[in-house]
């Protein structure tokens, strides 16, 4: 809980940004002991040390963008769940009436270099992510050790730019979209995406999941 006597809107600032990587570390622990992982296990399939998955369970190190979809794809997980919580296994899509999600009710994730990932999903969506991700000024989607590093995961992607232009590395290829622009991509093609322009970048994104992707 927020101290209501902070000194300054930037102590303020700090103290929520830790309330954030808390509890998405939270939230990946909970998922990688439903799916009976170890912390070792996870750190092998990540490629990186036990401390370190550790250490972005308990909240302190937060993870880039590149180091979330690693992390949740090792879990035979998707951002839903990580965005959503805890869900009944059996809980299916609205099909009758309707749902709505109010925009301070919105969950978001403050990842490393300021994206922010906000979900749009405003109800069950199990084999789809729908979601928003904030680029500040120069911001990429790998962590500052591993920027030449392209990202993998699960499913197939479809991006439209609402504000700014975003700059998308394939291995062969750098491809700029700007406001207006979609693009559509397998998850399984390596990329990075960042924002290397002097603005700020929001874009939509849908991810959509093979019905059959390691779901619990």
């Amino acid at each position: 809980m927020l101290d209501v006597t902070t000194s300054s809107v930037d102590d303020a600032g700090r103290l929520l940004d830790a309330f954030d990587s808390e509890q998405l570390g939270a939230r990946l622990r909970q998922l990688r002991e439903e799916r009976g992982l170890t912390l070792k296990e996870v750190g092998r399939r990540l490629g990186i040390s036990t401390s370190a998955v550790s250490q972005i369970e308990r909240g302190v190190l937060r993870p880039s963008v590149n180091r979330l979809f690693a992390f949740v794809t090792a879990l035979d997980a998707s951002l839903v769940d990580v965005f959503g919580g805890p869900e009944p296994v059996d809980a299916p899509p609205v099909l009758d009436g309707y749902v709505v999600r109010r925009a301070v009710e919105a969950e978001v994730v403050r990842l490393a270099g300021g994206v922010v990932f906000r979900r749009l999903s405003p109800g069950p969506s199990r084999d789809v992510d729908f979601f928003e991700s904030t680029y500040p000024p120069g911001s990429t989607g790998s962590s500052s050790s591993a920027q030449n590093d392209l990202l993998t995961h699960v499913g197939y992607e479809i991006g439209t730019v609402t504000q700014g232009e975003l700059t998308i590395d394939f291995p062969d290829e750098r491809v700029v979209v700007r406001a207006g622009d979609t693009v559509s991509y397998a998850c399984g093609t390596p990329h990075r995406l960042s924002n290397q322009s002097d603005g700020v970048t929001v874009a939509t994104w849908v991810i959509v999941h093979p019905a059959d992707a390691g779901r619990p």
